[in-house]
């Protein structure tokens, strides 16, 4: 981004070297660019992310949803209600724990899941264009580390 004042400030600040400042910015950049792809889906990335876990092959928990994603428990049931309320997902009793709930997109949810993916992934491409093949696959692997620390 040439001659961009945001990026001008960054590099003349001491925030250039501050790790945290730079995931937060980059995650902010991320979120934007998430959502403006998600829109004509209807989704936003919080949206997005719990009906991808929804979708995954072992059904969450709305705990386990909130603990991933480090949320707030209210937070998930908003999310989960909104998603249900569009027929993306389905509240069924946890086989494991008959107290709790698992939650399992339907087909519906599933098929826009699958069409948000492709979107998402054309954002973060575009996105990330100044980063060669090699320097995506190694930045994935360190935020996967850190994201599981």
């Amino acid at each position: 981004m040439a001659d961009d004042p945001a990026t001008d400030a960054l590099d003349q600040s001491a925030l250039v070297d501050d790790l945290s400042f730079l995931l937060a910015r980059a995650n902010a950049l991320s979120i934007a660019a998430g959502n403006a792809a998600l829109r004509a889906h209807g989704l936003k990335v919080r949206s997005y992310s719990v009906l991808a876990l929804a979708g995954a092959a072992h059904a969450p928990t709305q705990r386990e949803i909130a603990e991933c994603l480090r949320l707030d428990p209210s937070q998930v049931v908003a999310l989960v209600d909104e998603l249900q309320r569009a027929a993306l997902v389905e509240r069924a009793p946890d086989p494991r724990d008959r107290r709790a709930n698992i939650i399992v997109a339907t087909a519906t949810g599933r098929a826009l899941l699958d069409r948000a993916r492709v979107a998402v992934g054309d954002a973060e491409r575009e996105l990330h264009a100044g980063l060669s093949a090699p320097e995506r696959a190694t930045l994935a692997e360190l935020l996967r580390k850190a994201a599981t620390a």
